[in-house]
């Protein structure tokens, strides 16, 4: 592709991104938000350096000059992010449960090519509320065959995303309690829709390797383990805590995830877009 092409020629990049505006499907990241698993290290946001020095807001640890830098500290599953293998299944030499040779198969080893591709939006919104306290209603492949049934079969190559609705908790605190932290930490709330082992068995059959959700985990507020194994193991790719899932059709869109490339990282965060084309 030449310059003319690339800058607005017919056909062009363009041209594209005119017909398929970007929607972004990535929560916020920040100390209010529950962005950070409960129990796990929170994601925390501090000055570095200010302008000057004469009214800098505290903590300022530096005066570098007129910049302002700040530091972040987040886990490698904090926000949007996708959960390597190695978050779930040991190295095969470990002598540990589910070891496996993709056990070292970390974040920087998943190609960007697993985590683009066209969208199909499940939506499973009936179930929000269906619940116990610190208990999730279960997707089952009876869900995914009634969608199927409207919008045909689920084909391989397809990224599946699961629109559960759970992103309206997403919320800063002490809203932001319901989204993560009641349903796993004091049981005081119902938990997200999670997919049973049985779904993820009925997709990966359909040749889905990635699959993503608008909720803190794949995995229930009361079994976070199974929906891991029964996926991760396999080699699957899961893109956990989108957002704006109903900004998308059932199909017709397409989905981008871009993770941070951070060396043995068991988890990538990074930003999610869909791209659907303009209604005429």
């Amino acid at each position: 592709m030449d310059q003319r092409e690339a800058a607005g020629g017919a056909g062009s990049i363009a041209d594209v991104l005119a017909e398929y505006p970007v929607i972004d499907l990535t929560v916020t990241n920040g100390e209010r938000w529950p962005c950070w698993w409960p129990m796990q290290m929170p994601f925390q946001q501090k000055v570095w350096n200010w302008f000057a020095e004469s009214g800098a807001p505290a903590p300022v640890h530096a005066y570098m000059g007129p910049v302002q830098v700040r530091w972040i500290t987040l886990d490698d599953h904090c926000g949007i992010h996708v959960d390597a293998p190695s978050h779930f299944v040991p190295p095969a030499d470990s002598g540990l449960p589910h070891a496996g040779l993709l056990g070292r198969q970390t974040g920087v080893q998943i190609s960007l090519t697993d985590l683009m591709g066209p969208a199909a939006v499940v939506d499973v919104t009936e179930l929000i509320g269906a619940g116990g306290p610190g208990v999730s209603p279960w997707i089952t492949p009876d869900h995914l065959r009634a969608w199927e049934a409207r919008q045909g079969p689920l084909r391989s190559g397809e990224i599946v995303l699961l629109h559960t609705g759970w992103d309206r908790y997403y919320q800063p605190w002490p809203a932001g309690r319901a989204y993560a932290f009641d349903p796993v930490v004091t049981r005081a709330g119902p938990g997200w829709p999670a997919p049973r082992a049985a779904a993820i068995d009925y997709m990966r059959g359909r040749g889905i390797t990635t699959l993503g959700i608008d909720a803190p985990s794949i995995g229930a507020a009361h079994d976070a383990l199974s929906p891991h194994y029964t996926g991760l193991e396999h080699g699957m790719r899961y893109v956990e805590n989108l957002s704006g899932l109903d900004q998308l059709a059932p199909r017709g869109a397409y989905f981008i995830f871009l993770p941070l490339k951070v060396e043995g990282a068991s988890g990538c965060p990074g930003r999610a877009i869909g791209m659907r084309r303009r209604r005429a």
